[in-house]
């Protein structure tokens, strides 16, 4: 009689875990560079916050830039991520960009240092495009959907999507800069109900009062 001797069977490969180690270091790296200014960011103090040998970040990323510019994107992903998961099942136009917008307020009130991110970026690779309204590609097209399908709804007049676009993201960078320089107390999410006011019902009581040609139209 013969035996087969069988090998233990070891614990099996996690395929996950790069893309959460990876992810790991993106957190982390997002509040190591707001706090100490990408030039002066040496990544073995992150390494060392991390409780990983210096090696292991570049085994991620080949430079200290490559992981700079994924954390950026990192934390616009999020952002983008956040606000599609607000606006989901949402079908009026108008609800969508208000909860939209609350979503995008919310995510910086949480993450306040993404600013600090925004602004190192500007400052130290000023030739990189800059996303519409902070964010990848893919949720610049998720904000014209939106406006595209209000517009579509019959409750504006006819603007081009682009302007709307352009013009919401100005405000909400202004907002959000201003914010983050004058340290104001009160929540980004707070000024929602302002932004739809201004935006949506404008400043004049009557545009067509005394038949004038409205300059802005």
């Amino acid at each position: 009689m013969t035996s087969t001797t069988r090998k233990p069977v070891g614990r099996p490969k996690d395929e996950e875990l790069p893309a959460r180690r990876r992810q790991e270091i993106l957190d982390a790296s997002a509040v190591f560079f707001a706090r100490l200014g990408y030039p002066s960011a040496d990544l073995r103090l992150l390494a060392d916050e991390l409780g990983v040998a210096k090696g292991t970040l570049y085994r991620y990323f080949p430079s200290k830039k490559h992981l700079f510019l994924a954390t950026v994107d990192s934390c616009m992903h999020q952002l983008s991520q956040q606000v599609s998961v607000a606006t989901l099942h949402i079908e009026s136009p108008l609800e969508r960009i208000e909860q939209a917008l609350r979503a995008y307020f919310r995510f910086f009130d949480s993450h306040p240092h993404v600013v600090e991110l925004i602004v190192q970026e500007r400052a130290e690779f000023k030739d990189r495009e800059l996303p519409e309204m902070a964010e990848p590609h893919d949720h610049a097209a998720m904000w014209h959907g939106y406006f595209d399908a209000l517009l579509k709804s019959g409750v504006m007049r006819d603007v081009p999507v682009q302007r709307l676009v352009d013009t919401m993201s100005s405000l909400l960078y202004g907002l959000i800069f201003n914010k983050y320089v004058g340290c104001a107390s009160e929540s980004l999410e707070s000024k929602t109900d302002d932004v739809l006011d201004i935006v949506f019902n404008g400043l004049m009581k009557d545009k067509n009062q005394g038949n004038q040609r409205n300059p802005w139209k």
